[in-house]
């Protein structure tokens, strides 16, 4: 799995109450940032578990907020895709940012869509997991960057 330089520590803009609402605040983020890397066995992919896919926006460049985030998931056929699986976890101490992220975003079985998302500058990490009908979980990390 490759690591991207992406901007997804979100506030987002979509309404007037998330406007100043941030789904990881600079606190979080600086903890985060001081944090030990967390220890974690090498993980193999399960056979068949479905992917995550960024489609936007474009990486590796640093990106600069707002911005819309599209990530898509990929099931191996037949399956389908639990959404109520979602799972996302921010930076090193893995703070469970998932009702966050779904309070702001509309996922369905395809992918997730946050549009006009408002980015605390720095650097940031987003582990996002989803499982399929099967029970196979798919997993992808983000690093990025915020200008």
């Amino acid at each position: 799995m490759t690591r991207h330089t992406w901007a997804l520590a979100l506030a987002v803009c979509t309404s007037p109450s998330w406007a100043t609402s941030w789904l990881v605040n600079e606190d979080e983020m600086r903890a985060s940032l001081a944090a030990p890397e967390p220890m974690a066995a090498r993980a193999v992919p399960v056979p068949g578990a479905p992917r995550i896919e960024l489609q936007a926006p474009a990486l590796p460049a640093p990106v600069t907020a707002p911005v819309n985030i599209r990530l898509a998931f990929s099931p191996q056929t037949p399956a389908q895709i639990n959404t109520d699986s979602f799972k996302a976890y921010y930076g090193r101490l893995r703070i469970d940012i998932t009702q966050r992220l779904l309070a702001a975003a509309k996922i369905t079985p395809t992918g997730i869509q946050v549009d006009g998302a408002a980015l605390p500058k720095g650097q940031h990490r987003l582990n996002l997991r989803i499982e399929d009908n099967q029970g196979r979980s798919g997993e992808r990390t983000f690093e990025f960057e915020v200008q």
